[in-house]
């Protein structure tokens, strides 16, 4: 297989990887071991590829990082997904990033993988897209990675008014788990007040 082919598949699993977090030119760099001009040329390359009417997500350089994107010509199909009532359950898994996030924010993905035990990129990705994780700044470690937290959306979903009516994690603990398909995106139990409204 062409070097230059090998590698351009490299980055594009390495920026799945890395989600939301993207990589810089330098992260590139050290991990592929190659120098500035053919990190360039290699991430030149994917975002002509990506750039094809006939792909659906593009890579953009956002915040000093490169990260793989949706485009925004397909908004409209996206809403689409996100309001549709089939796709609009939340998974165990999601419950449980849901969890880590909410006692602990703001929290780097890093973090919640630490405390999963598994990749929670995707899941994030997805929490984000429906509105219930917000991005909140940016970490002091190292690469200074993303920190989420809970939105309103999040807090209206779960019936809470604020964060501090979270039940305390021995409550949590006792409760019995919700059924993925018990739960539904827009069947809110919380509606704010007019002077509660963001």
């Amino acid at each position: 297989m062409n070097e230059q082919i090998q590698l351009e598949a490299i980055l594009e699993g390495l920026l799945f990887v890395v989600g939301e977090d993207g990589l810089t030119l330098d992260q590139i760099k050290d991990i592929l071991e190659v120098d500035d001009e053919t990190a360039k040329s290699l991430v030149s390359s994917l975002r002509e590829k990506y750039d094809q009417p006939d792909r659906g997500i593009r890579i953009n350089f956002l915040g000093n990082t490169f990260k793989l994107t949706t485009k925004k010509e397909h908004h409209e199909y996206y809403k689409k997904l996100i309001e549709n009532p089939m796709t609009n359950t939340l998974s165990q898994a999601a419950l449980e990033t849901l969890a880590i996030i909410a006692y602990n924010q703001p929290m780097t993905r890093l973090k919640v993988d630490e405390v999963r035990g598994v990749g929670s990129s995707q899941m994030i990705r997805k929490l984000v897209a429906k509105g219930f994780l917000k991005e909140a700044g940016r970490s002091d470690l190292p690469g200074r990675p993303i920190l989420y937290a809970t939105t309103s959306e999040f807090l209206d979903f779960f019936g809470l008014a604020t964060i501090d009516d979270l039940p305390s994690l021995d409550q949590f603990m006792e409760t019995k788990p919700i059924a993925s398909d018990e739960v539904d995106l827009y069947d809110s139990r919380y509606q704010e007040s007019e002077t509660d409204a963001i």
